[in-house]
């Protein structure tokens, strides 16, 4: 059975950094995509970033040049190193693995407040 843990989360002042972790295991990690995802208050879920099995990535405009993602496929985990942290970015974040008997599979989440 797949299973994405996240990890990471927590109150940062804008301006600060965080690094997400999400640890997968039941799953061949290293052939699947990978990403994250947030979802504010009465917002909907969107794509925030994602690396393709062989490390290509791809960042919504919003966090473009502040956020990166990458993976371990030895640790089977992917980051999301997340910089330069406005209050906007404040939201729930969830990884992905895009693929497997189910389709798709989602971690529980992880909280990201921004807030002076």
């Amino acid at each position: 059975q797949v299973h994405l843990v996240e990890s990471g989360g927590g109150l940062v002042q804008p301006g600060g950094s965080l690094r997400l972790s999400c640890a997968a295991s039941g799953t061949i990690f290293s052939i699947y995509p990978m990403g994250w995802y947030r979802q504010a208050p009465q917002e909907q879920r969107e794509l925030v970033a994602s690396i393709s099995s062989g490390g290509n990535t791809n960042y919504a405009d919003s966090v473009k040049g502040r956020f990166t993602i990458s993976r371990d496929n030895v640790k089977n985990t992917v980051y999301l190193q997340m910089n330069s942290l406005k209050p906007e970015d404040t939201a729930v974040y969830y990884c992905k693995q895009s693929g497997g008997s189910k389709g798709a599979y989602w971690g529980q989440g992880t909280q990201v407040t921004v807030s002076s």
